[in-house]
C-alpha cells in the first residue's frame, strides 16, 4: 500500500510538471509577439523623432544663415544710413592691452 501511495504522489507531481510545461508553451508565443510589437512601436517612435530632429536642424541652419546675413557689415551700414546716422572712422578708438 505504501508503494501505491508513493506512485500516486509522483503522478500528481508529474501532472503539475506537465501542466506547467503546457502553460509555458502557450505563454511563450504570446509574450514573444507582445515583445516584438512593443519593440516595433518603439522603433517607429525613434524614426519619427529622428525625422523631427532633421527638420529642426534644417530650420536652425536656415536661421543661422539669416542671422549671419542680417549682421553683415553692409546690412548694418544700410540700417545706419536709413536712420540718419553716419559712420565716422575717426571716432573709433582701439584700446590694446600690452
Amino acid at each position: 500500500m505504501a508503494k501505491n501511495n508513493k506512485r500516486l504522489k509522483l503522478l500528481k507531481i508529474e501532472k503539475k510538471i506537465i501542466n506547467f510545461c503546457i502553460i509555458m508553451l502557450l505563454l511563450f508565443p504570446v509574450v514573444n509577439v507582445f515583445g516584438k510589437a512593443t519593440l516595433s512601436k518603439t522603433n517607429i517612435e525613434v524614426e519619427r523623432l529622428k525625422r523631427e530632429i532633421k527638420i529642426q536642424e534644417s530650420r536652425n541652419q536656415s536661421l543661422v544663415m539669416k542671422v549671419n546675413e542680417l549682421k553683415s557689415f553692409e546690412n548694418i551700414l544700410v540700417a545706419v544710413e536709413r536712420e540718419g546716422l553716419a559712420y565716422n572712422n575717426n571716432n573709433i578708438k582701439v584700446i590694446a592691452r600690452d
